[in-house]
């Protein structure tokens, strides 16, 4: 196979602090990778404390004296608007590049790079039209709510659709008028090294956006334990949360964290077969398999179970595995080979706990790099390793089940819950099933479509709080009560008699 290589890539990539591109003050990098070859591309800035230092005294200068914070929303606005039509104009290029760096094939992560500018669009739009409360006693008391910036925000972001998660956590942050130290994966750092160029043909002041790339036991640490960052926003592992939740508790930091998944997706024997193969073979095998909200455990009814299996099968063995840079891949390479290596192990778990009816290792053809073909397990026991542990690879367990009361109990047999998906033609059912499931989102009869406008989180392992529309905002910004009499103030007389 051809190895496309993207023109014009950096000879290296550096952190950008205070408006300029820096290297490491110690001069520490590390190889980046490409994950079609394995070879190292490019090395990258790695960044340690001093580093981190420089970049967060930048956005703390930024937001104490400079102007972004004291923007009205209105011109805030326009900046993020700007954003979102470079982006757009360098859709191709970013998708170009996300691709060579991830393994993702080129048509889904140019739907990411587009999905980036629709999130600048969003909240540029929401801080204008954003309304806040007042409640008001006649004649005595109006109280209104004042929403301030909070400071640095400390965004920590993965490498499984790097551009776009960032963007996520970059336009709410700087909409409410905040200051940013981003730290990208450290396995992704190349579209992240565009940012730098697009916000500042946008408009944005130096030192409101500044980027420290580096491996998270050096850079995110230093970030989340820095005391001048008063939030932080991670997406990632559940075992990276939990480290962070501990590091971030003696400074009492805002947090918000979206973590691993082992979403079910439940089809009842009344459900739209066609439709939920279509969405549970997209929900599983999409982005490689690398996303949190994959639903790669998939529980059927027993009347439909065998020829679900069956019809699964085929299609996943009918997958285009290949070049992550042709249009006609739908899997591509796994983003490293160490994670490579981590969803091999759990394909030679599964076969000793589940019926392997597709796939099951590396596809014919392609000798070199990540690729893993897509990979099918039936007759999957609840307490198999490949049923409870997140694989984040194309890899998907099916296990039957014969009652609504059994799916439930199955759905939510795992210490994650982030997503789900129920597919049922049965109004009641769908609505009790998606009430009772422990999950922070459930889409009925629908593959992963979001409204930007809806929470995202989840819930047990899978979470700390919810960002997504008006919850971004809130996350972001201080809400302070403002209390003002409308007459005379009726205090208890304390100290006047003798």
């Amino acid at each position: 196979m051809t190895h496309y290589i993207p023109e014009d890539l950096p000879d290296r990539i550096r952190h950008f602090i205070d408006g300029e591109f820096v290297d490491s003050v110690g001069g520490e990098t590390f190889d980046v990778l490409d994950p079609v070859s394995n070879e190292t591309y490019v090395q990258a800035a790695a960044g340690q404390q001093a580093d981190i230092d420089l970049a967060v005294a930048a956005a703390k200068r930024a937001f104490d004296d400079g102007p972004w914070p004291r923007m009205l929303p209105r011109q805030r606005s326009r900046v993020l608007h700007r954003i979102a039509d470079l982006i757009e104009a360098r859709d191709a290029r970013l998708a170009e590049l996300e691709t060579f760096d991830t393994g993702l094939p080129i048509t889904q992560a140019l739907g990411q790079a587009q999905r980036a500018a629709e999130n600048f669009r969003f909240f540029a739009d929401l801080i204008v039209a954003q309304r806040d409360d007042t409640y008001k006693v006649p004649g005595r008391q109006v109280n209104y709510v004042n929403r301030k910036p909070i400071g640095v925000a400390g965004l920590i972001t993965p490498w499984n659709t790097p551009f776009m998660l960032e963007s996520w956590k970059l336009a709410p942050a700087l909409a409410t008028g905040n200051t940013v130290v981003l730290k990208p994966a450290e396995f992704t750092p190349l579209s992240a090294s565009l940012w730098a160029e697009i916000f500042r043909e946008a408009g944005v002041p130096d030192g409101v956006f500044n980027l420290v790339n580096g491996l998270g036991e050096e850079a995110g640490d230093a970030l989340v334990k820095h005391p001048d960052v008063p939030l932080i926003s991670f997406t990632g592992e559940s075992r990276t949360g939990q480290i962070i939740f501990g590091n971030a508790a003696p400074f009492l930091k805002g947090l918000s964290m979206e973590l691993g998944g082992k979403s079910p997706a439940v089809v009842f024997a009344d459900a739209d077969i066609e439709s939920a193969l279509d969405a549970t073979v997209f929900g599983v095998f999409s982005l490689n398999g690398e996303r949190c909200t994959a639903g790669s455990r998939v529980l059927v009814e027993r009347p439909i179970y065998e020829d679900f299996v069956a019809r699964y099968a085929a299609r996943a063995k009918n997958i285009v595995v290949g070049d992550p840079h042709d249009p006609k891949t739908e899997v591509g390479a796994l983003v490293h080979p160490e994670h490579y290596e981590k969803v091999m192990s759990y394909v030679e778990i599964g076969k000793g706990e589940g019926r392997l009816v597709a796939g099951g290792g590396r596809p014919e053809g392609l000798e070199t790099g990540n690729y893993v073909a897509p990979t099918v397990f039936a007759d999957v026991s609840p307490d198999a390793r490949i049923f409870q542990e997140e694989i984040f690879g194309p890899v998907v367990a099916i296990t039957p089940f014969d009652t609504d009361e059994e799916a439930l109990e199955l759905a939510n047999n795992t210490r994650y819950g982030l997503a789900a998906y129920i597919w049922t033609n049965n109004l009641k059912r769908a609505h009790n099933f998606a009430q009772s499931v422990e999950a922070g989102m459930v889409w009925l009869n629908s593959n992963n479509v979001r409204d930007l406008r809806t929470p995202f989180g989840g819930v047990k392992a899978s979470g700390l709080g919810h960002e997504g529309g008006y919850r971004s905002i809130d996350f972001y910004t201080d809400q302070q009560a403002v209390h003002i009499t409308l007459n005379e103030a009726h205090s208890p007389r304390f100290g006047t008699s003798k």
